[in-house]
């Protein structure tokens, strides 16, 4: 696994955690998001999406987005809510929106999709990411975003 110190994670570039997540196995994605490390990492990326976002790809799409991000301490799954509404993306501070897309999948396999290392599409149908709503929102979700590349 490539040496990446995630205790500052806001400092790292997502190039750099894009290659972080390619070289790590599953156990050590799920070590890294241990403890108080994973809301510092979960916050941090979710915060960056509303940066990410291709508004030029979204067309009319109006759409709140949940990510339940599971494996987390105690079995605890993280909900983050992304509102897309007239070519912006802004994250709520508490998902209190009905979902017209929900998305679930464990915390290294989140890592892996936001990270660019993963398709979703290929995660869907082996059943690692599960997607309840519209679905041909999931589809596309990934092509709204400029995801790193590794």
């Amino acid at each position: 696994m490539a040496d990446l110190d995630l205790t500052d994670f806001a400092s790292i570039d997502p190039k750099q955690f894009a290659q972080f997540v390619k070289s790590a196995s599953n156990d050590q994605l799920n070590a890294a998001l241990q403890g108080e490390m994973r809301d510092k990492v979960l916050g941090e990326i979710f915060g960056r999406m509303p940066s990410l976002f291709r508004a030029d790809r979204a067309g009319t799409t109006n759409a709140v987005v949940h990510w339940n991000v599971g494996d987390g301490p105690d079995g605890r799954v993280d909900t983050y809510e992304l509102v897309i509404a007239d070519g912006t993306c802004a994250l709520s501070p508490a998902p209190t929106h009905e979902p017209k897309l929900a998305l679930t999948l464990g915390q290294a396999d989140f890592l892996k999709v936001v990270s660019g290392n993963a398709n979703p599409v290929m995660m869907f149908m082996t059943g690692k990411l599960k997607a309840k709503g519209d679905l041909g929102l999931a589809a596309k979700i990934a092509d709204l975003f400029d995801m790193p590349k590794a």
